[in-house]
């Protein structure tokens, strides 16, 4: 069984839609375009979610991988 790790995911989940979840209680939803190896994320058509409800559109995004909690599939 071939061995999957936390860069691969990212690389398979690059162009499409992503939840990132911050250390402060946020969401970004938006479509990854790029990470380093740090997880610092670039989204693009990001929104930005409080309490499962929708608070703004902000288009590009950057986040340092330092406040993420989770990255996962849409």
């Amino acid at each position: 069984m071939e061995q999957s790790r936390p860069l691969d995911m990212l690389n398979r989940a690059r162009n499409n839609t992503v939840l990132v979840d911050l250390k402060n209680g946020l969401r970004y939803v938006g479509k990854l375009q790029a990470f380093d190896i740090h997880i610092n994320v670039v989204l693009e058509e990001a929104e930005e979610h409080k309490d499962g409800e929708l608070k703004r559109k902000l288009g590009n995004v950057f986040i340092r991988g330092d406040t993420i909690i989770t990255i996962s599939p849409a």
